[in-house]
């Protein structure tokens, strides 16, 4: 598979798995947490997604297109795995990581503190969806939406 293909298949299965998430968290209050703002495409469709919904995106520098950049208090810069650690306990709904390095040390490395780090933003009940396994008992996984292939995307809820 090209690598083009294998980016298209990844954005679908991510916006397939935020409208699953919608659902999944209607009721449930808290903010929305973006690790990994990027150039913000998948925040600006949280921000569609979730327009009733303070979103607070995460990234080592602002490199955004600038429709897609968070306001004022809503962007915190630095490496996600210090910055984010602040927001331990903010009872996010929704915690959305699409993170990974692509390589196998580096995604050794986030596999080491990722888990960890969304459970400790997300409020019981609230929902993770990630580009990465997180492996931990307080993160049950949840059946994908149909169409999502096993291992493309991820999605569980905090016990």
């Amino acid at each position: 598979m090209s690598r083009l293909d294998s980016f298209i298949r990844r954005m679908m299965a991510q916006r397939d798995v935020i409208a699953a998430a919608a659902s999944l968290i209607d009721g449930l209050p808290g903010p929305i947490l973006e690790l990994g703002l990027g150039n913000g495409r998948t925040y600006h469709h949280l921000r569609e997604t979730f327009p009733d919904r303070r979103i607070i995106a995460f990234d080592r520098a602002l490199a955004a297109h600038s429709a897609s950049i968070p306001p004022p208090g809503d962007l915190v810069l630095g490496e996600i795995d210090e910055t984010a650690r602040a927001f331990a306990g903010i009872g996010a709904a929704l915690v959305h990581a699409d993170i990974a390095t692509g390589t196998v040390e580096g995604d050794r490395r986030l596999a080491g503190w990722l888990p960890a780090l969304i459970r400790d933003l997300l409020a019981p009940g609230g929902i993770a969806a990630s580009g990465s396994p997180l492996e931990l008992p307080d993160l049950r996984p949840l059946t994908l939406p149909a169409g999502v292939p096993e291992g493309r995307y991820f999605l569980y809820r905090r016990a």
